[in-house]
């Protein structure tokens, strides 16, 4: 299972024991948020890109949309969301609880959106839809292996 994998991952952090398990499903924003008991805006969702060589994986707040014409002017292309299929194959997760952690592909590639910097924590899923971790921005950075903090969401100010 996808969990156990991210569980695996997480010992490395010493964060494995962090992981918090729902009787109710988390697949969703508010599902989670409601999970959780925190506003949506605080459920980082991890949302897959296609890209020329491979995947990217963008963490936003739960409020915010991705913004075509930054994300064009950043990656160089047009945003096009990868298939459930795809978002399988690339991360090992399925939609509903994809993170950005336990990632085995090398040409899938992890960015942190600003959205989230104006919360002390967040809370992704970790491998499926009924668990999320509770994570400072910076170990959310840090833990998903990102490359740089981005700027290509909107309606989150």
């Amino acid at each position: 299972m996808a969990i156990d994998k991210v569980k695996k991952y997480l010992e490395q952090f010493n964060m494995s024991d962090k992981v918090l398990e729902f009787p109710v499903s988390s697949a969703t924003v508010e599902l989670a948020a409601e999970a959780v008991g925190v506003i949506p805006a605080r459920i980082c969702k991890t949302l897959s890109f296609k890209s020329p060589d491979g995947c990217i994986l963008i963490e936003t707040a739960g409020d915010a949309k991705i913004e075509n014409s930054k994300f064009k002017s950043l990656f160089g292309f047009k945003a096009k969301m990868l298939t459930p299929e795809e978002v399988l194959e690339y991360t090992g997760h399925e939609i509903g609880g994809v993170c950005a952690f336990a990632i085995e592909r090398d040409d899938v590639k992890v960015y942190t959106d600003i959205s989230m910097k104006r919360f002390d924590t967040v809370f992704p899923a970790c491998g499926n839809s009924s668990s999320a971790i509770e994570l400072t921005c910076d170990e959310l950075f840090a833990i998903s292996k990102a490359i740089e903090w981005i700027d290509v969401c909107k309606d989150w100010e």
